[in-house]
């Protein structure tokens, strides 16, 4: 490496591969690999009696890092910090920027930001670089001592009064309560019978249709049973129907706004099953650059971003686009989206950087399958974010029969618009459309179906449902959504099941402690106005000290009076079974470890044993054995349920065995969510009709 040269400083090694190919010679792009400089992880680190100082060091096993780019930017002319913009990037910056100062007096040291990773965006950020951003600085500052401060005082208090090895987090903490409350509304939700009938109806052409019944007599359906629906179902057996009403509206359907970093995790997981940390990891992926052939082509704006505006060079390519594409769903002027008032606003939406040379059908062969899914739907839906409404024609029919209503309707895409451009994102066709009827139509009846339903409880939280969650209470921001819920699974403080995400013993040990004795803490209003605050300073209108100090003060006396008053339930995670140790005939004792409850012989530490808790008695007839949790040989795969008299019992379900019992027949429940029926639970008796699914056997329930 010559002198005279730039050297470019980024986070990431793929990102200063691609930014290099960019800039040629004259420049070497190094990458810091995220935070050099941070607090250390064994000490609180901070100086509470003294404005809040923290005490950064080197974080360990990067002082090679470290030392490389200060070597490298002894050689250089200039050095350029070209981490990412927002509040951790400018920390990076910062401490890079201390460090060399210090390491050479004289050196020149500027910033450079930039929105995505292309040749012109590239070019343009190095020929107008600027000065670092001291109050972004000041704001990752205070967040990072906030979440120190919080850390390091309830953590030893959990150790101290609940068990050793756990922590807490201020953010994290929230979003369990959250998750912990939404549990207790599933568990306590009992469902509840209702019944509809339809009828299969035929105007003289070779296929049926259906139509809904939507009133009978003067008020509206509300079946409670069978006995009352079929009672309907007698009395309109002999009816003639008559289409009575019929009527035509207009539907117009407005494109969405490009992707936030919430919005694209939110329709990754419900579009192509991705969570929260898979969707980010592509992103970044698409974001620091893919080899497309003989070149490295940063693919998509950077995508941690609250805001859905747009560059103007950005609307003149896709309206180019458009025009050239779909000239009939052009509209006059560009869509304009407003940004929510929570929204920092320092970045773009998400969006493509070449929205008509890569293409998703062009880039097939360049990306793998997962990259290619998720950069089709940021394609898809930037580009119909600037195109035409959609309109369609609505005809609904209103159709009688004694004095029953019947409902029936079709639907006609009149004008396409942008749902033009949508394949991935296309929504899925609904219920099939009725023929064409009119007004006095005399109908067939064919048959009168009645179907049996149960109200639906509120569904467990998923990683979409989480971060819209925490998106619309202002807690957190783009970066941490995907973070926020990586801790809690780490921590087994929540498990996902079926991509929902279910607390665990510990989890809401954990929350409805802290709840308890920290009420503000793991206030969601609270929160974010810490998370407001945390802005105002990075705009400037708050001192970070003050708000430390406006904080810390109160916190501390909390943490202190709870050490002092609260007493410890170490002992309530242990407790007394039934069950008789097997090899030394001492009692065991149900114990809460990483994974949940487990059985460990009271007689430890001169015998080991250890057994999983029973859930409940093996519905098989003569058979005396425990349905227990269980994996497969080697403990991975899907956890099923088991007879621990197996082989002699083959007993098996892959659901969960609740602890609630039948009230028809008074064996176990399992926890079941049924597409068709939308239930929590279900009687393992294959005889016992109690939201009980005709036709399975145990075996398979």
């Amino acid at each position: 490496m010559s002198k005279g040269f730039t050297l470019v400083i980024v986070e990431s090694p793929a990102k200063a591969k691609t930014i290099e190919k960019y800039l040629g010679s004259g420049y070497h792009v190094t990458a810091s690999m995220g935070h050099l400089i941070d607090l250390p992880k064994s000490r609180l680190a901070i100086d509470v009696d003294h404005g809040f100082n923290p005490e950064y060091i080197t974080v360990r096993g990067k002082a090679k890092i470290l030392k490389e780019i200060k070597s490298k930017s002894l050689r250089a002319n200039l050095v350029l910090l070209a981490s990412d913009n927002d509040r951790e990037g400018e920390a990076i910056a910062y401490h890079i920027y201390r460090t060399l100062e210090k390491a050479k007096k004289d050196i020149e040291i500027k910033r450079i930001i930039f929105n995505e990773i292309t040749p012109d965006a590239i070019r343009k950020a190095v020929d107008n670089p600027i000065e670092l951003d001291y109050k972004k600085v000041d704001s990752q500052k205070a967040r990072r001592v906030l979440d120190r401060l919080v850390g390091y005082n309830l953590s030893p208090l959990l150790w101290k009064k609940v068990k050793n090895g756990l922590s807490a987090g201020r953010v994290q903490s929230v979003a369990l309560k959250l998750i912990c409350d939404r549990e207790e509304e599933v568990e306590s939700f009992i469902p509840e019978e209702y019944w509809t009938l339809e009828a299969s109806l035929n105007n003289g052409t070779a296929k049926n249709f259906i139509a809904k019944l939507a009133s009978y007599g003067d008020s509206k359906v509300n079946f409670h049973n069978e006995e009352e629906v079929t009672a309907v179902k007698n009395e309109l057996a002999d009816a003639d129907f008559v289409v009575a009403e019929r009527k035509e509206t207009k539907k117009v359907s407005k494109p969405k706004p490009p992707f936030t970093t919430s919005t694209l995790q939110q329709v990754a997981a419900n579009k192509l099953g991705f969570n929260s940390k898979k969707t980010m990891q592509i992103a970044q992926q698409l974001y620091e650059g893919i080899e497309i052939g003989a070149s490295r082509v940063g693919l998509i704006s950077y995508m941690r971003t609250d805001s859905v505006r747009v560059s103007n060079q950005a609307l003149e390519d896709v309206r180019k686009f458009i025009s050239d594409s779909f000239p009939k769903f052009l509209p006059d002027e560009a869509n304009q989206y407003s940004v929510a008032k929570r929204s920092q606003d320092a970045h773009e939406a998400i969006r493509p950087t070449y929205v008509a040379n890569y293409t998703p059908e062009y880039l097939k062969g360049f990306l793998n399958k997962d990259q290619l899914r998720l950069y089709t739907i940021i394609w898809e839906r930037f580009v119909s974010s600037q195109m035409s409404n959609s309109v369609s024609k609505i005809i609904s029919y209103s159709i009688k029969a004694k004095s029953a209503i019947f409902k029936c309707s079709s639907t006609v895409l009149e004008q396409k618009g942008y749902q033009a451009v949508l394949k991935l994102l296309k929504a899925k066709s609904g219920e099939a459309n009725a023929p064409a009827l009119k007004e006095g139509d005399i109908l067939t009846l064919q048959e009168l179906l009645a179907d049996q339903h149960f109200t639906q409880g509120p569904a467990r939280f998923t990683d979409a449902s989480i971060v819209k969650a925490l998106e619309e209470n202002g807690i957190g921001r783009p970066s941490t959504y995907a973070p926020i819920i990586s801790v809690l699974l780490d921590r087994y403080y929540v498990v996902r099941k079926n991509k929902q995400l279910q607390p665990t013993v510990l989890g809401k040990l954990i929350s409805n402690m802290l709840s308890e004795q920290f009420p503000d803490l793991l206030n969601v209003k609270f929160t974010a106005s810490l998370e407001q605050q945390l802005d105002d300073v990075e705009e400037g209108k708050l001192d970070w000290h003050k708000m430390l100090g406006d904080f810390y003060s109160p916190f501390s006396q909390q943490v202190d009076h709870v050490n002092e008053t609260m007493e410890s339930i170490k002992g309530v995670l242990d407790e007394e079974s039934d069950e008789v140790c097997e090899k030394c005939g001492k009692p065991m004792v149900k114990k809460l470890g990483r994974f949940g409850y487990f059985l460990a012989c009271s007689g430890f530490p001169e015998c080991l044993n250890t057994k999983s808790v029973p859930l409940a008695k093996c519905p098989r007839p003569n058979c005396d054995g425990d349905i227990v949790a269980r994996k497969k040989q080697g403990g991975k795969g899907k956890e099923f349920y088991g007879c621990t008299n197996y082989p002699e019992c083959d007993f098996i379900t892959h659901f969960k065995p609740s602890e609630s019992k039948c009230p028809k027949c008074g064996q176990f429940l399992v926890e079941k969510n049924d597409k068709k029926f939308g239930i929590d639970k279900a009687c393992i008796n294959p005889d016992c009709d109690f939201l009980h699914i005709a036709g399975e056997d145990d075996e398979q329930v």
